[in-house]
C-alpha cells in the first residue's frame, strides 16, 4: 500500500474524519504526562521510591472500583502475559498497594484488590483522572458514547498489539 500523508491509506474508511480525529492523537500526550504529577503526595512517593512504573499503574487502575480480579484475568485486561503480571502484582503487594488472597473457590487462583489501607486514595486519584472522559462522555449522545467507546477499545486493542 501506498501512503503519501500519515495514515493515508488507501484503504482507511471515512478519510477525511481519521485525519481530523488524527490531529487530536497528539493532544492526549498530555493527559498521560500528567499523571505523575497529579498523584496524591503519598502515592507518587511509594512509585519513587519503589521505582514503580505506569505499567503498575494500570494494574492498579483496573481495580479502583472494587472488584477482586484473578492474576489471570488481570493479565487478560491489560492483554500481558501471566508472568509479566505476576511480576507487577508482586511489586504493588510488597509495597503495600495491594492485597492479594487464595481464591477460596479455586485455591491455584489469586485474586487481587486494593490494599484496605490505599482504597480510598487510589480511588479517589482515579476519579480525578477520569474527569476529562467523564466529560467528554456528558457532551454525546447515547449512540456516540457506544461509537466513542468502541473506538477507543478498537484502538487501544491495536495500539497494544503492534
Amino acid at each position: 500500500m501506498s501512503q503519501d500523508a500519515v495514515g493515508d491509506d488507501v484503504g482507511t474508511p471515512d478519510r477525511e474524519l481519521f485525519e481530523a480525529a488524527l490531529r487530536f492523537v497528539p493532544l492526549l500526550e498530555t493527559y498521560y504526562r500528567r499523571a505523575h504529577s497529579e498523584m496524591p503526595d503519598e502515592l507518587r512517593q511509594l512509585f519513587q521510591e519503589n521505582r514503580l512504573t505506569a505499567r503498575h499503574g494500570s494494574v492498579l487502575a483496573q481495580l479502583t472500583r472494587g472488584q477482586e480480579l484473578s492474576v489471570g484475568e488481570l493479565a487478560a485486561r491489560l492483554e500481558v502475559g501471566l508472568p509479566t503480571t505476576s511480576e507487577l502484582v508482586g511489586d504493588l503487594s510488597r509495597v503495600g498497594l495491594l492485597a492479594r488472597r487464595q481464591d477460596p473457590a479455586n485455591r491455584r487462583r489469586v485474586l487481587v484488590s486494593l490494599s484496605g489501607e490505599h482504597r480510598a486514595l487510589m480511588r479517589d486519584f482515579a476519579n480525578r483522572r477520569a474527569q476529562p472522559l467523564r466529560r467528554a462522555f456528558e457532551r454525546l449522545s447515547p449512540a456516540e458514547r457506544e461509537g466513542f467507546a468502541a473506538g477507543l477499545r478498537a484502538w487501544a486493542h491495536e495500539v497494544h498489539s503492534a
